[in-house]
């Protein structure tokens, strides 16, 4: 794949993005889809109470509309270009049935977790089966050593495991304006840039037609946010982010790329453990940890721009890593 039919890909997703924005959020602003915002959550949020959600919709009909045009236009629409967008819409209609039931009955918690649960582990299973009917490596490599183990029958419980735990990690990190489409949109442009080492061109229009969709989220996300992404947006690009580490087959480079989201869970899980270990004692302020350093005494551009910046790096580390391989 050319450098002109890439920044083709980013411009055609950036533009639908940019397009359908500004006909969206005054939609879901007339249909009263306003954000709650948690009481126990940082008091300077409470003045995002009411601000559209469920913006996840613009970008995800931009990634569908790219990736369907230049997949078709290149004649590369495979079977992996049908499972990824089957898990983003699949994780992205869970997360949009999410928010929906937070915003009809203006409360802040939605589906169960046990029903999202049982949502994205269908969706998972379902991606499995429609991959394995092609030739599906199951093998897991560690990055920076020359080490893998093929996991064969027992990859199911791997993928859903990574897909799951990744669109519930995005989930955690999207709290501030524009951290997730900031953060997701350099870790996707990293792997669409080690799927064209590997000559994966319908992986690589998928990847960049998600930075492009992003990026035109971003101008509407950024802080003061006009629209937030919501559950449909966070839960759906975790579980592509996760399905594009598996099809490259570099799944565990995710844990570096993605580092951000990694660290944000292991702040909540910290948290949760130490809690209960010593009796209502707390490692950080709040968790995800994006709101410790809001009670610290950083501003919300701050954190963002330090986590982007986290972020490029870790992404740099891992395109380096597999362009030295």
């Amino acid at each position: 794949m050319t450098i002109a039919t890439t920044i083709t890909i980013l411009a055609i997703s950036f533009l639908i993005s940019v397009i359908l924005a500004p006909i969206l959020i005054p939609i879901l602003r007339r249909l009263k889809f306003g954000q709650s915002i948690r009481e126990e959550g940082p008091k300077s949020h409470m003045k995002k109470a009411g601000t559209p959600t469920m913006g996840g919709i613009i970008f995800l009909i931009s990634i569908i509309a790219t990736t369907v045009i230049v997949g078709n236009l290149y004649n590369v629409f495979t079977t992996q270009t049908v499972v990824l967008l089957l898990v983003l819409c699949g994780f992205g209609l869970i997360g949009f049935l999410d928010d929906g039931i937070k915003v009809i009955f203006k409360r802040n918690l939605g589906l169960t977790s046990l029903q999202k649960l049982v949502g994205q582990i269908i969706i998972s299973v379902l991606a499995f089966l429609l991959l394995r009917q092609g030739t599906f490596d199951t093998t897991v490599t560690v990055p920076f050593v020359e080490w893998s183990i093929n996991l064969g029958i027992f990859y199911v419980g791997f993928l859903i495991f990574w897909l799951v735990g990744f669109s519930n990690a995005v989930n955690l990190t999207d709290g501030l304006d524009g951290l997730v489409a900031g953060t997701a949109s350099i870790a996707f442009t990293a792997f669409g840039v080690i799927a064209l080492f590997n000559n994966q061109v319908d992986v690589a229009i998928f990847t960049f037609a998600i930075t492009g969709a992003l990026l035109g989220f971003l101008l509407f996300n950024a802080n003061p946010a006009k629209v937030f992404m919501g559950d449909t947006g966070s839960l759906a690009l975790g579980g592509a982010l996760a399905l594009v580490s598996i099809l490259v087959n570099q799944e565990l480079l995710l844990l570096i790329i993605g580092i951000v989201f990694v660290i944000e869970t292991l702040s909540v899980i910290l948290q949760v453990a130490y809690f209960k270990l010593t009796g209502g004692k707390r490692i950080f302020k709040m968790t995800p940890i994006h709101h410790h350093f809001e009670l610290s005494g950083w501003s919300e551009r701050k954190i963002v721009l330090v986590f982007w910046f986290t972020a490029l790096i870790v992404a740099l580390i891992g395109v380096l890593s597999e362009a030295i391989v």
